[in-house]
């Protein structure tokens, strides 16, 4: 059962209705609420703070873009107020514009502009339009993945990346992708991954171009092919693979 909109109700939401669309309208009319009268350059004295102050006037603009931003807020809100009000001189004040149904007075009261009852508001259902760049970068890497390709993948966008975030960038351990990192250079995506090479064995036996002298180069991945005591221990000498014994 929904509360009724006594006089007494109607007359305290119309009060703080209007003392609302006064604070707005207090707002929207003085400019430099948000500080939209103020520029680096009239503070200055200077002609042009470009060519000496590029970071200050990149700081300007960015305030300068907030205040915008906020003045719209207050607008689109004093104009929800005002419309509240027209409602309650019209007597369409209290009734869901969608069903025609009384809004509860406890919503009303939480939200004195609500136009809708709770079951109809709009507002509540979450959308599912998304920036259109979305579709563009998905999967990951965009049209550039090949990972999900049906034949062999060769080097792609992530594979470019991989590449630059090799020399470093802002991340810590902390925000890695797997759980148990450690090493600064395992934070990278797909860190792990084998790269130019589908087996250890590969990346660090080799061949001239004959073919017929093979050497073997002693990279990472060889250190552990012996540390973890794969395959063939004949690879290198005797005295050689002592040491990793």
């Amino acid at each position: 059962m929904t509360d009724p909109l006594t006089d007494e109700r109607m007359q305290s939401l119309r009060n703080r209705l209007i003392l609302e669309r006064n604070e707005l309208e207090r707002r929207v009319g003085d400019n430099d609420r948000f500080g939209l009268a103020a520029s680096f350059r009239d503070s200055t004295g200077e002609l042009s703070g470009i060519d000496n102050h590029p970071a200050d006037v990149g700081t300007e603009l960015f305030e300068r873009s907030k205040d915008i931003a906020l003045l719209e807020k207050e607008t689109f809100r004093l104009e929800r107020v005002s419309a509240a009000l027209s409602r309650m001189e019209t007597g369409e004040y209290g009734r869901c514009a969608a069903c025609g149904a009384f809004i509860s007075y406890d919503r009303l009261d939480a939200l004195p502009t609500a136009i809708y009852c709770l079951e109809h508001e709009p507002r509540q259902d979450v959308s599912e339009r998304r920036p259109v760049e979305e579709t563009f970068l998905s999967p990951p890497f965009g049209r550039t993945s090949l990972d999900d390709h049906d034949e062999p993948s060769g080097f792609d966008g992530e594979d470019a990346w991989q590449i630059v975030e090799s020399w470093g960038n802002s991340d810590s351990p902390a925000m890695a992708e797997g759980s148990d990192c450690y090493d600064y250079s395992a934070i990278g995506i797909e860190a792990d991954e084998n790269d130019g090479f589908v087996e250890p064995l590969e990346s660090f036996l080799a061949t001239d171009i004959t073919g017929n002298h093979v050497a073997v180069i002693r990279n990472r991945e060889y250190r552990r092919y012996m540390a973890s005591r794969e395959g063939d221990p004949l690879l290198e000498p005797d005295e050689l693979v002592d040491d990793y014994q």
